[in-house]
Order: C-alpha cells, then structure tokens, then sequence
C-alpha cells in the first residue's frame, strides 16, 4: 500500500496546482524534504527537473480529469489537494468582460473548482487507508478577497468566489473532507508582471509579504490536526482579513482614500487602463485618457 502519512502530520499524498510558481514551486519541494509524494499540475511543466509536475490547463475539463487521474495513479491514491494556480491580469470593472476578466475568473476560481471536482472522489475513497482521517483541501485566496483595490476587479472577484466555494465544500463534504482557505497579502511573484506591463503594480500600495510566509501556513496547515478554516499568512494579515471581513465600510473608505490621493499624485499617469479612472477622481485628462 501506497504511504499515506509522514511523521509531522503532513499527509502523505497530495496534488498542488499552479506547482511551477513561485508558490507551488517551493512547497513541493518542502512537502518532498518532509517525506510527502507529491504530484503537480501547471499549464508549464517544464523546468520541474523531478519530473512530477504534469502540463495541465485547468480551464480544459478533459485536460483535468486526465491529469488528475495520471496524478492519482503516479501517487497511488490521494490524500490532499493544494490549490495555488492563478494569473493576475489587470481590468477595468465597467469594461468588457472578455479576454481578460473572464480568463482571470476560470483560472483562478473554476480552476480551482475542475480539480477539486475531479479530485474528490479519490479523496473519499482513500479515507480508509488514512486510518479514518479526512482528506485536506487547502485553497489559496488572496487579501483582495475581502479589500479591494482597482484594476484588480477579477482577481478579487475570483478569489471571493473561491472563498465560497470553500464555504460550500465544508459545508457539503465536511464530515469527509478538511477544507482551509489561505489568504495571503502582497507578495513578489510571477503574477504581478501583467501588472507591472500596463504600468500598474501593488508594490508599495499594500503591505509586503514573503513566499515563506505563505508556503510555511500551508505547510502548517497541512499538518495541523486541527486545520484551521480561514487563516492569512502573518500576524497583521489575519488583522487586515478580520478588518475587511467585519469593517468593510471602513476599509473600502480608506482605500478610496488612498487611491485618490495617488491619483492626485500621479501614480497611474503612465498606464491606459487607469486613465479614465485618473480623469473622473481628478478630473485631469492625461495623454492616454479616452477621448
């Protein structure tokens, strides 16, 4: 029988998505240190000199199923499923819906929602071989859940419905499935460049967190024997999340605060998609404002 727990509590098989980034990346290779069997799936496999991250895209139903069904026999069975993959396209919220927003939204929420949907049945299934623990379903969300920003309308949107996504998992599986939602705040990565090409980015807009911070609470609630069920990555992050959760007047004030002011600065000159808003807090037009 295929080995289905290590020392530290970590289950011992587990499928993470988007495993070719900057997050996925590092935990792999944590969960490997720790004794874990570990399958990836990424739309780039390449560069993953183990040969345990499958190409996948995860807005093809089909490339799903079949990829999940090669991680599950790869791995003997399954234990937990960590969901990082994500993109992070920049959009204007009154603008058209494709390509952007819409590719923004399938990845990163209905991803999300095809391999845990192609996944579940192995995870039920192999209870019985974990000794009668539940399966672990770990979800990584983002602040912007909960404290919007502009230009980021899909993400924020994407992950909110992740979260509720979450919310019905639990509710529906939870007798059989452990589910957690991670959220972590600003960290550099990959998913920032589409950002920073349109001349937008969130550095120095919110607060820096470090790759370690979010793949460590991963890690640790993987092998939590009592996962939690929501929980960022630092200290001041659970704050913030409980701010934007149950202050949400307050913080969406202080964000349009914020924004105005760095709009009245000039902070968004130098990018198209920010001109309207730029001409309707200011009422200044710059030279890439719609005329």
């Amino acid at each position: 029988m295929a080995r289905t727990a290590v020392s530290t509590g970590t289950p011992g098989r587990v499928l993470v998505t988007g495993a070719a980034g900057g997050f996925g990346a590092p935990t792999l290779t944590r969960l490997r240190e720790q004794g874990a069997q570990v399958v990836g799936l990424d739309v780039a496999a390449a560069g993953d000199e183990s040969g345990g991250v499958l190409a996948c895209d995860i807005t093809d139903t089909a490339a799903v199923e079949a990829a999940v069904a090669e991680a599950v026999q790869r791995l003997g069975g399954l234990d937990a499923v960590v969901h990082y993959a994500g993109i992070g396209t920049p959009n204007d919220v009154g603008g058209p819906l494709e390509p952007d927003a819409l590719r923004v939204i399938d990845v990163n929420l209905l991803g999300a929602w095809r391999v845990t949907a192609a996944a579940l049945p192995t995870l039920l299934a192999c209870r019985a071989q974990r000794g009668g623990q539940r399966g672990r379903a770990v979800f990584v969300a983002s602040e912007l859940a909960y404290v919007t920003l502009p230009f980021v309308s899909a993400y924020s949107v994407a992950k909110r419905g992740m979260t509720a996504y979450a919310d019905a998992l639990r509710l529906e599986y939870g007798t059989e499935l452990s589910v957690s939602t991670v959220y972590p705040g600003y960290v550099r990565t990959g998913i920032h460049t589409a950002g920073r090409e349109v001349g937008l980015t969130l550095e120095g807009q919110v607060r820096r967190e470090e790759v370690e911070d979010v793949v460590g609470t991963v890690l640790r609630t993987l092998s939590a024997p009592r996962p939690p069920r929501d929980t960022a990555c630092t200290r001041a992050g659970n704050l913030e999340l409980w701010a934007g959760r149950h202050l949400p007047a307050t913080v969406g004030a202080l964000a349009a605060r914020q924004i105005r002011r760095q709009a009245a600065a000039g902070r968004f000159d130098g990018s198209p998609l920010a001109a309207g808003l730029v001409a309707r807090l200011t009422g200044r037009t710059t030279e890439r404002s719609p005329r």
